[in-house]
């Protein structure tokens, strides 16, 4: 697929970031119907109208008051009488996603837990898992709530960054059959490197969808991913959902360490909203919200995207995306860059072990490169401290990109470099 780089304002101020970008390289061209060259795209945001942070271009009043409502909410620091905990890891949504401007991401990790036993994963809920909680909440009768750590029973210990979240709303808006066309696309081109959709269930319905949220890809939609870290990192509860397959339901609260005698002193009743009002908040916030802005592209920028197809590397990182048609009039039909195909692949060794949904321990979904110059730390778990490290420590289906990498004379990896530089 012959890609152009899409175009940005000549100018733009942007950080920088040592080495090379961050290459998760698994799949294979994408469908032309839901993968379109990057220079015919036209729809938000227009180079130079948002920066971080920013809603979309093109909103009606109602929907940037909803955005700015969503936001409010977003920031708003909950406490123990708002439902907060009664384990916790964050007050806030904005406590974890902050960096560059609200919704950003940032270099707060937290920790997934699991055991496998006779071939099966174990999300460990009866010891507090999948997630770990690592703050508690003064409770009833003066009972102290110790956060909770991992127990001797996991021999799976995952690490997450937290993600950014700019554009996501266009994410969201791609149709589940784009991603199950791309995904039979690169396994008829290339079966060795094709991704495939993570399904899911719907949290409300149950039924099955494509996950496309989420370091394993384990959550549909953004509703979705907001009402399981409104629980998962907060602790607080809302009603309406239905139970996932390991037991858990958004509406009941994380036991301590798996304790559920212990929720006896937890003050706030379960549960903790009434309804789903905060959710459908920091969803509108989301979905409203931008795409992170882009650098500028020069000749040199055009000739690392290049070597970047050349080594295999926008056979996963998809350039060039389509939202399908929606009532959001600068959510429809529009085509977006966000470098990635969102499909899940076996990373190998650089897999974390985690399973979610049909994702297996050794799968991980494919980082959207946008915004790629904001990041703390690059991989999952941040452990690549430079973009070129990350690149290095590719596995699975990645090693081939890897390797080709390795092998590019320095000057084509100075303009590789120039291009990630500019995403």
């Amino acid at each position: 697929m012959n890609v152009e780089t899409p175009t940005s304002a000549p100018g733009r101020v942007r950080g920088r970031v040592a080495g090379i970008g961050l290459l998760v390289t698994a799949a294979v061209a994408a469908a032309a119907a839901v993968v379109e060259p990057p220079h015919a795209a036209a729809g938000p945001p227009a180079a130079g109208d948002t920066n971080f942070g920013d809603p979309l271009p093109g909103l009606t009043a109602d929907q940037l008051a909803r955005f700015h409502a969503g936001k409010a909410a977003f920031e708003e620091v909950e406490g123990a009488a708002d439902g907060l905990g009664p384990v916790f890891n964050g007050a806030s949504c904005a406590e974890c996603h902050n960096g560059e401007a609200t919704g950003g991401g940032s270099g707060t990790l937290s920790t997934r837990i699991g055991a496998v036993v006779d071939g099966r994963f174990d999300p460990l809920v009866r010891f507090g898992g999948p997630t770990i909680q690592t703050k508690g909440i003064l409770g009833l009768e003066g009972f102290e709530y110790a956060g909770e750590v991992v127990p001797p029973e996991a021999t799976v210990v995952a690490r997450r960054r937290s993600p950014p979240l700019f554009g996501l709303g266009l994410v969201d808006a791609v149709p589940d059959d784009a991603f199950r066309e791309l995904a039979r696309d690169q396994r008829d081109r290339h079966p060795d490197t094709a991704g495939r959709p993570n399904l899911v269930p719907d949290l409300r319905t149950g039924k099955r969808v494509v996950g496309r949220f989420g370091w394993k890809a384990g959550l549909g939609g953004l509703f979705d991913f907001a009402a399981d870290a409104y629980k998962d990192e907060m602790g607080i509860t809302a009603p309406g959902f239905v139970r996932t397959p390991d037991g858990r339901t958004i509406g009941e609260e994380n036991a301590p360490q798996g304790r559920a005698d212990l929720l006896r002193f937890n003050p706030a009743e379960s549960p903790n909203e009434p309804d789903v009002e905060d959710i459908v908040l920091f969803t509108d916030f989301m979905t409203f919200l931008a795409p992170p802005p882009r650098g500028e592209v020069t000749a040199r920028v055009r000739a690392g995207e290049t070597v970047f197809r050349q080594i295999g590397c926008a056979d996963c990182h998809v350039p060039t995306l389509r939202t399908g048609r929606h009532e959001v009039k600068a959510l429809d039909r529009v085509k977006f860059h966000p470098y990635s195909d969102f499909l899940l692949h076996d990373m190998g060794a650089l897999g974390d072990g985690i399973e979610d949904g049909r994702g297996r321990g050794s799968e991980m979904r494919t980082a959207p490169l946008w915004g790629l110059l904001t990041q703390p730390a690059y991989l999952h778990d941040g452990r690549a401290k430079t973009v070129e490290a990350a690149i290095l420590l590719h596995d699975g289906q990645g090693r081939g990109a890897r390797d080709r990498y390795r092998d590019l004379p320095p000057a084509k990896k100075r303009v590789l470099s120039a291009f990630l530089n500019s995403l």
